[in-house]
């Protein structure tokens, strides 16, 4: 399976309202519950009006479109990245799944998994 690193530094953070995400922007992701508005994206595109905010993300994608059918992909490489002490971030797409980490274990992380048999592409 590839993994295709992502070359920018994202944020996570908590904003009060959706007014302020330019959605011409490319790369980010909105998630609304009851309890919150969080918002995934470059770093230099972080609007100002988080309420908080965490810098420091680097990410990488699972490549290709990914049937619901499949089971546990997201598993295994969480679970990899777990027993080498890696924390994660995941966000899904219709079609996919993103992985953050944090910009310090990134390369290590990628090192880990390319160990595990998974092939990293640019």
């Amino acid at each position: 399976m590839e993994l295709k690193r992502l070359d920018h530094e994202l944020t996570v953070c908590k904003l009060s309202g959706v007014e302020d995400v330019d959605l011409n922007k490319e790369f980010y992701f909105i998630g609304r519950t009851d309890e919150e508005i969080s918002l995934v994206c470059k770093t230099e595109y972080t609007p100002q009006n988080t309420v908080e905010r965490d810098d420091g993300w680097r990410g990488f994608r699972i490549q290709g479109v990914l049937d619901f059918s499949l089971i546990g992909i997201l598993s295994k490489i969480s679970g990899i990245l777990a027993e080498n002490r890696i924390g994660i971030f995941a966000v899904s797409t219709y079609n996919t799944d993103y992985i953050l980490v944090k910009k310090e274990n990134f390369e290590r992380a990628l090192e880990v998994l390319s160990e595990a048999g998974y092939t990293v592409v640019n």
